[in-house]
C-alpha cells in the first residue's frame, strides 16, 4: 500500500474505487478502521473521495469520523442510529467569581433539570433518564414534531412503540453529558452532548435492517453486509431521508429544551441574574445533508464529524476533564468542509474499565466536579485521543475560536 502526504491529509491508496483522504497526522488511526473505510471505497455510490477525520475509529456498520458522499444512495448504518447526535453550547454573561467554590450544588442542580441514565430493562416504567410526566415545555415542542411523526408511523408502524415524546429534552448514556465551562476569559458556558433518543435508535436500526434486506433481494454482493444502501427511486429511500431528517430536527429540539431547562436549574441555583445568549452553538455530528460537491448533487453523511463551511461554528469536545474548542469552518472542499466531532476513543469501553482504576479516574478529573465512581471509567480522558493533536491534525479544517475548559460534568 502507497501513503502519499498532501497538505494535513494523507492520502491512502488502496484497491477501493475512490481514495481515501485522511486528517490523521500524529494521531492514532486504527488498522481495522482503516479496513472499515476501504470496504466503504468500494461502494459505486461513492462520489469523489472518502474524508476521514483525526479522531477517526472503528464503528459499527461504518467508520466513526468519517464524511461519505454518496449520489443516488445512501447506507444507513453509516448514520448509525444516534441520529443527529450533536452539540449545543452557550455563552452566559456570567464570569467565574460569580460562582460558589464548592460546585456540586450546581452539579445536583443539572442532573435534577435534565433525566439521563437509563434503568435496565426496556420499557421499564420507572426509567431515571425518561419523563414520568412530561413537562409542559416539552408538550409543547412536540407538537411541532407530532404530525410527521404520525405520517412516518402510518407507513411504518414498528417505529410507533418508541420512547419519543418521554426521551424529548433527555440526555441518554455514554459519552452524553452536560457541562458548565470557563473560556479563555473566565466567562461561563453551558455545553451538552446528545442526539434522538430511543426514536432514533429505532428509526435507525429498522432501516439498516430494511437496507439488508433490499441488498438480499436484489443479490447485490457487498463487501460488509453492514454497507447496504437505499437507492433512489427503491422501496424505502424517501421514507428512510423523511425519517432521519425528522430525527435529526428531534435530536436539535432535544438539545434546545435541555439547554432551556439548564440555564433555568443554574439561575435558580445561583439566585442572581445573568444573560444566557451571548454566543450560541447547536450541530449535528451524526447526519445526512444534501450538499453539492465537485459538481454533483449529492448526500453527505458525517458519522462523527461536524460541517466546518467557510466561517460556520461548530463545536469540538474533549473528554471530560480534557478541553474543547468552539470552531470555525475553513470551508476545506477536500475535507467536504467538515471538521472531528471530538478527541475519538483509542479504547473501547471493556478494555477502559479493565485497564484504569477508580483512582486513575479521580486523577484524570481533577479539578472537575462529576461522579468518579466506577461507572464512569469507561469515559476515562485516557480512553480517548490526545485533544491538542486532534485539532493540530486538522488546521486546515477549522480555526479555534474558544478554549473550554469544564468544571462540572453530568455524565449520561
Amino acid at each position: 500500500m502507497g501513503k502519499h502526504r498532501t497538505s494535513n491529509y494523507t492520502l491512502i491508496s488502496e484497491k477501493g474505487r475512490v481514495p481515501i483522504k485522511a486528517w490523521v497526522n500524529d494521531v492514532p488511526f486504527e488498522p481495522d478502521a482503516q479496513q472499515q473505510l476501504e470496504n466503504i471505497a468500494q461502494l459505486d455510490l461513492v462520489h469523489r473521495h472518502i474524508a476521514v477525520m483525526p479522531d477517526v475509529h472503528l464503528g459499527k456498520g461504518a467508520t466513526i469520523g468519517s464524511v461519505i458522499p454518496s449520489v443516488g444512495a445512501v447506507i444507513p448504518a453509516a448514520v448509525g442510529v444516534d441520529i443527529g447526535c450533536g452539540m449545543v453550547a452557550t455563552k452566559t454573561s456570567l464570569r467565574a467569581d460569580q460562582l460558589p467554590d464548592n460546585l456540586a450544588g450546581i452539579r445536583a442542580a443539572f442532573e435534577r433539570a435534565v433525566p439521563h441514565g437509563r434503568t435496565s430493562g426496556r420499557g421499564n416504567k420507572r426509567d431515571k433518564g425518561a419523563w414520568q410526566d412530561i413537562p409542559e415545555l416539552v408538550a409543547q415542542e412536540w407538537l411541532s414534531l407530532q404530525a410527521r411523526f404520525e405520517r412516518i408511523c402510518e407507513k411504518h408502524p414498528a417505529i410507533r412503540q418508541t420512547n419519543n415524546v418521554v426521551h424529548l429534552g433527555t440526555m441518554g448514556t455514554g459519552n452524553h453529558f452536560l457541562e458548565l465551562c470557563l473560556d479563555e476569559h473566565d466567562a461561563v458556558w453551558i455545553m451538552l452532548h446528545s442526539g434522538s433518543r430511543g426514536v432514533g435508535n429505532r428509526i435507525g436500526t429498522y432501516f439498516i435492517e430494511l437496507a439488508k434486506k433490499e441488498m438480499e433481494r436484489h443479490q447485490v454482493q457487498l463487501p460488509d453486509r453492514d454497507l447496504a444502501y437505499l437507492k433512489e427511486g427503491s422501496k424505502y429511500f424517501d421514507d428512510y431521508v423523511e425519517a432521519v431528517e425528522w430525527a435529526q430536527d428531534y435530536a436539535r429540539k432535544n438539545r434546545e429544551i435541555m439547554m432551556h431547562n439548564a440555564i433555568a436549574a443554574l439561575r435558580k441555583e445561583l439566585g442572581i441574574p445573568f444573560d444566557a445568549a451571548q454566543m450560541a452553538v447547536n450541530c449535528h455530528h451524526n447526519y445526512i445533508s444534501r450538499e453539492h460537491h465537485y459538481g454533483k448533487d449529492c448526500y453527505v453523511t458525517r458519522k462523527g464529524a461536524v460541517r466546518a463551511e467557510k466561517g460556520e461554528l461548530g463545536i469540538i469536545p474533549g473528554s471530560m476533564g480534557e478541553r474543547s474548542f468552539i470552531v470555525r469552518g475553513l470551508g476545506n472542499p477536500e475535507s467536504f468542509n467538515s471538521c472531528s466531532h471530538g478527541a475519538g476513543r483509542v479504547m473501547s469501553r471493556t478494555k477502559a474499565k479493565k485497564v484504569f482504576s477508580i483512582d486513575d479516574q479521580i486523577a484524570a478529573t481533577d479539578g472537575v466536579e462529576c461522579r468518579k465512581d466506577e461507572s464512569v471509567i469507561d469515559e476515562i480522558p485516557h480512553a480517548y485521543k490526545d485533544i491538542d493533536k486532534v485539532m493540530a491534525a486538522q488546521s486546515d479544517l477549522v480555526e479555534v475560536v474558544q478554549t473550554l475548559k469544564q468544571i462540572v460534568c453530568v455524565k449520561g
